[in-house]
């Protein structure tokens, strides 16, 4: 919608996140809540309220897109960190710290560009503050855990 490279890059990693997960709903018999023949269909409703939402707000402006961007970025880490914590498998932790990865790196990439398109700075949604600026202020993290 916006013409910004940074969704189709995103999109991309997102799939390959999208993939990992299902492999491990697989190994351990859990549904999957999405639905793979329809983009942006969930079987979950508040997963699907949430996608609408986000969704609407994205397509105000370019800058209330990489907002949206952000916001999901920085309320996937809080999450993983939560199902982090829960778990004791090590595939599950290997997975999850990987996700946590990528999303500090998309992290930085649309607060960078919030930054410097309109002179914004994100503001925390679920992370704090702190922990949002030590991600945004830390280098891009290459390699797997």
């Amino acid at each position: 919608m916006w013409g910004q490279w940074i969704f189709d890059n995103i999109a991309r990693a997102e799939q390959q996140h999208m993939d990992a997960v299902r492999g491990l709903l697989d190994k351990y018999g859990i549904a999957d809540p999405v639905d793979p023949d329809e983009p942006g269909i969930f079987k979950n409703e508040d997963l699907q309220s949430l996608y609408e939402d986000l969704i609407s707000m994205g397509s105000a402006s370019k800058e209330q897109a990489l907002h949206v961007g952000a916001t999901i970025e920085d309320m996937d880490i809080y999450d993983i960190q939560e199902m982090l914590y829960n778990t004791n498998k090590r595939d599950l932790e290997n997975v999850y710290q990987n996700l946590t990865k990528g999303s500090r790196n998309h992290l930085r990439s649309f607060t960078a560009l919030l930054s410097g398109l309109f002179d914004v700075t994100y503001e925390a949604q679920f992370l704090s503050q702190e922990e949002v600026d030590a991600i945004i202020n830390s280098a891009k993290e290459t390699g797997r855990y």
